[in-house]
């Protein structure tokens, strides 16, 4: 691999843990919001993915926490955090595709960020494991 390429791949993978690690944060803050005050988020129309407003709390604080974790395994060089942070981010998407009704642009966000992330963990980050 040439120099050019590890730079432009530890560029892709630092972008990739920074943005793992802000959808924690935003997951845990929102989590924490809606675990301290369960009025905050009111779904406007009756979805299938209708949890209690608690339960969605633990959900993005424990999903805000394993993605921060994913995030610092790859900043340390960690391939395993890669593939958790693949699949973290996988279910990041998906939780926030259930949390549409309550969210609609966050949600929106936090798919895209998701994707972004994937992306660039996915095509980028072979290039990790290779010495």
């Amino acid at each position: 691999m040439s120099d050019n390429a590890s730079m432009w791949t530890k560029g892709w993978l630092a972008f990739a843990a920074i943005m793992l690690m802000m959808a924690g944060v935003f997951h845990a803050m929102a989590g924490l919001v809606a675990l301290f005050d369960d009025t905050y988020y009111v779904a406007g129309e009756e979805w299938i993915f209708e949890f209690d407003v608690t339960a969605w709390g633990w959900i993005h604080l424990i999903g805000g926490i394993l993605l921060v974790a994913a995030g610092m395994g790859i900043l340390s060089g960690n391939v395993l955090a890669r593939t958790v942070g693949v699949i973290a981010a996988a279910l990041s998407a998906v939780a926030n595709f259930a949390w549409l009704p309550y969210e609609p642009v966050w949600a929106s966000i936090m798919i895209a960020v998701c994707v972004a992330t994937i992306w660039a963990l996915t095509v980028h980050g072979r290039d990790l494991a290779t010495p």
